[in-house]
């Protein structure tokens, strides 16, 4: 993959999340990163020369730094958010507001975490906010709109601070045993595979490009 010879600055909301935080790892480790910019409620732990933690309200965002590239992925559940209400706030709100704002500060190329059942006019409340977030993206005048449909993440949160979700517990397992006749959109995948497939595809993406889970598992694992 031919990458940007110029250094580039991202944006990164969503950190501290599973995928996110592969995210982080991965952009901080490409040299042709120079800074990242993470936007967060709450401090990182990790310290790195190119990291610049915002703590930030994102109902109300301050004007963000300059960047190149913005990459979304703050999410919830709706039984950690408490509501309908407070789980839109994040997953819709939160990422588009963040979207705008990087647009603003420059940003043309948007890397978003969605989900494989995203669709805006799906009866399932979750899958159709992810897609109604797809299509409030689509519609900015972005050089590149990258967009990561991951089927189940074959991952447990231990260690992220995040309450235990026990519904992975019983479909992770069962998702591994599966995953060899599951068709491609369907296949489970690794939160590093996702982060990685993103951080590579959209530095050189034009458009509007929809990585299903397995192209992100076949991508994430290629070398740089």
């Amino acid at each position: 993959m031919t990458m940007p010879s110029e250094q580039r600055t991202v944006l990164l909301a969503g950190a501290t999340g599973l995928v996110g935080s592969f995210m982080l790892q991965a952009l901080l480790i490409d040299p042709s990163v120079a800074q990242v910019h993470t936007l967060s409620r709450r401090p990182l732990t990790i310290r790195h020369p190119k990291l610049q933690t915002h703590l930030v309200d994102f109902t109300c965002l301050p004007e963000l730094p300059p960047a190149d590239e913005v990459y979304l992925a703050l999410g919830t559940t709706i039984k950690v958010a408490g509501s309908k209400a407070a789980f839109r706030a994040v997953d819709f709100d939160a990422n588009l507001a963040v979207a705008q704002a990087a647009f603003a500060a420059g940003a043309r190329r948007v890397g978003l975490i969605s989900a494989g059942a995203a669709n805006a006019k799906s009866t399932m409340f979750y899958n159709r906010v992810k897609g109604e977030l797809e299509d409030a993206l689509k519609a900015m005048p972005l050089t590149a709109l990258v967009i990561a449909q991951p089927s189940l993440l074959l991952d447990y949160r231990d260690g992220l601070g995040q309450p235990t979700r026990y519904g992975e517990i019983i479909a992770i397992p069962i998702a591994k045993l599966l995953a060899p006749i599951l068709p491609g959109a369907y296949k489970p995948v690794h939160a590093r595979a996702v982060a990685q497939a993103l951080v590579r595809t959209l530095p050189t993406a034009q458009g509007v490009v929809a990585l299903p889970s397995n192209v992100l598992a076949r991508l994430g694992a290629e070398r740089a």
